[in-house]
């Protein structure tokens, strides 16, 4: 029986490795920092801090469930990426409501943020000295979403791929099933 589920489920997880979980976990840490530096609605910071969350979140859990289900996977790597449009979205409604520009993203500042991704085992720590102003913080979370959002597209195109080639769980059930017989 333990060689026929090797068969069956597929190898699940290494989002660790995803250099969109990567993104989104110092999105998440970068929000948290935001929100209890700039943040002083509860529900506001509440509701960033968990859609920063979800988009991470979100990445591990269809990666693990990609043993059984490719459909799942893509589904949750979905909900990630909507969960960053969302915070996207705050971040933008933060800047305009507190009259602060958002930068041009050619602007020579985006284009610093931007290059950050190149650092050699980034983290939170590498984006720390844009939280000095609530501008250039959330400026620079806005960048790093859309540079998250990038991976995460490209990873949705990749599952949907070889979801095509390889099919799904239930059709590697069918065939193991038959082979079986």
């Amino acid at each position: 029986m333990t060689s026929m589920n090797m068969t069956i489920r597929a190898k699940a997880g290494g989002y660790r490795r995803l250099e969109s979980f990567k993104a989104t976990t110092i999105i998440y840490d970068f929000t948290v920092e935001f929100c209890k530096k700039y943040v002083n609605e509860y529900r506001m910071c509440d509701q960033m801090v968990q859609a920063a969350r979800s988009g991470r979140q979100n990445i591990a859990e269809g990666s693990q469930a990609s043993s059984t289900s490719k459909k799942f996977e893509i589904k949750l790597t979905n909900v990630a990426r909507a969960s960053l449009e969302e915070l996207l979205l705050d971040y933008e409604d933060y800047l305009r409501q507190h009259g602060l520009p958002m930068w041009n993203k050619d602007s020579a500042e985006a284009r610093k943020v931007r290059n950050l991704v190149y650092i050699k085992n980034r983290s939170y720590s590498s984006y720390r000295p844009y939280m000095s102003h609530s501008q250039s913080a959330a400026n620079t979370a806005i960048c790093i979403i859309h540079q998250a959002t990038y991976l995460l597209n490209r990873q949705l195109d990749t599952l949907e791929q070889q979801f095509l080639e390889t099919g799904g769980f239930t059709e590697r059930l069918y065939h193991a099933r038959m082979n079986a017989k």
